[in-house]
């Protein structure tokens, strides 16, 4: 007898082959359900907890609910499956539409509540394009964030650029350039990239270099979410890099910000009924991408704002009731302020270092 048939052959196999299917339907929500509450990557003794209770679930499906319809009884007839199954859908969606309009009754947690955080101006439509406008809309004039200045520097990438305008033109004053907004929605600052989901992105990105010309842009700044494009590649930021290179542009990349599996106000919600006066949460993303998008931004200066934070989100209470802000500028701002801070320096010591070459440097800004 072959080798692998005495395998299958061993009752543990044929127990698990017998469940397999009710094993295939729980596991996937005891998975979820456990994600869902502890906000953070699971640990080992829990990933053993959750093997456990997925096959005594499953065990119990399959000796009550998937065996006995396998018999002919009764209540195994038609009529009565389509009945019973009419009845829990139809009670599925009461449930869910009750959900819905109680907004997730929220009375669960009385304690619990929600500040909105403002995070600047983007002009929307005109300067952050969320795709329904044309691209045609965007102008100079009304994009131009800061003014006054002698070097023109161009912020061009997706929402994860734009939540750097607020932050670039607080600090106009230590940056001394005029910083020029150009942002489209989960469109990233690569020449070569295409998407049916977002088939004017291509149309938008080639219109920077139009911009570049006409506005005498000296710098140009890449951001972008760039988890999103990592399962495609980098490439196509090099080659951008390359291009604005032979426009005689200095270009600047500033790396994937942080992002964590939840709201930082729901992490200090339940970190603050878990008893935690401070506590630091993992990031849900690979903490070594910047690493990969480094490796396609040669010619360019690298900012990565992942080294400030330390790959994780720390939390403080501070103020009188704990639970009601747990320092959620700590992560909103210094997700601005990692990669600001450094284009700061790095611009000032580059204007420091031109000092007394004249005008005809600033080409080379």
């Amino acid at each position: 007898m072959p080798v692998a048939t005495r395998v299958l052959q061993f009752a543990p196999m044929v127990w698990v082959g017998l469940i397999s299917y009710s094993l295939y339907l729980v596991h996937s929500p005891i998975n979820s359900f456990v994600h869902y509450l502890s906000l953070k990557a699971v640990s080992v003794p829990t990933i053993v907890a959750m093997t456990v209770a997925s096959f005594a679930l499953a065990t119990f499906s399959w000796r009550y609910v998937e065996q006995p319809f396998r018999r002919k009884r009764a209540f195994t007839a038609p009529l009565p499956i389509f009945a019973f199954s009419a009845t829990a859908i139809a009670l599925l969606c009461v449930g869910g539409l009750a959900g819905m309009l109680g907004n997730g009754f929220p009375q669960r947690f009385p304690d619990f509540s929600t500040q909105r955080i403002v995070v600047g101006d983007w002009r929307n439509g005109v300067c952050f394009n969320e795709g329904a406008s044309r691209i045609e809309d965007w102008n100079l004039a009304d994009c131009t964030r800061t003014h006054g200045f002698p070097t023109n520097v161009l912020l061009w990438g997706d929402s994860f650029a734009a939540h750097y305008v607020s932050g670039l033109e607080a600090n106009a004053e230590k940056i001394q350039a005029n910083v020029i907004q150009y942002n489209y929605a989960g469109c990233p600052p690569n020449l070569s990239y295409f998407s049916y989901a977002r088939p004017n992105c291509t149309r938008f990105n080639e219109r920077a270099l139009s911009i570049i010309r006409d506005a005498n842009i000296q710098a140009v700044i890449l951001s972008g979410r760039w988890t999103d494009y990592q399962a495609r590649g980098f490439g196509g930021l090099q080659t951008t890099i390359d291009r604005l290179r032979d426009m005689g542009v200095k270009v600047y990349v500033i790396g994937q910000s942080p992002e964590f599996i939840a709201d930082v106000q729901k992490i200090a919600f339940f970190a603050k009924h878990e008893g935690a006066v401070s506590t630091s949460w993992p990031m849900a993303m690979d903490a070594d991408i910047n690493k990969q998008v480094q490796l396609f931004a040669k010619g360019a200066t690298f900012i990565d704002p992942l080294t400030v934070r330390r790959h994780r989100l720390f939390l403080c209470g501070c103020h009188q009731q704990a639970v009601s802000l747990f320092r959620l500028w700590s992560f909103l701002f210094r997700r601005r302020d990692a990669g600001r801070l450094e284009i700061l320096a790095e611009l000032r010591r580059r204007r420091r270092s031109r000092k007394g070459q004249g005008r005809g440097a600033d080409r080379h800004w």
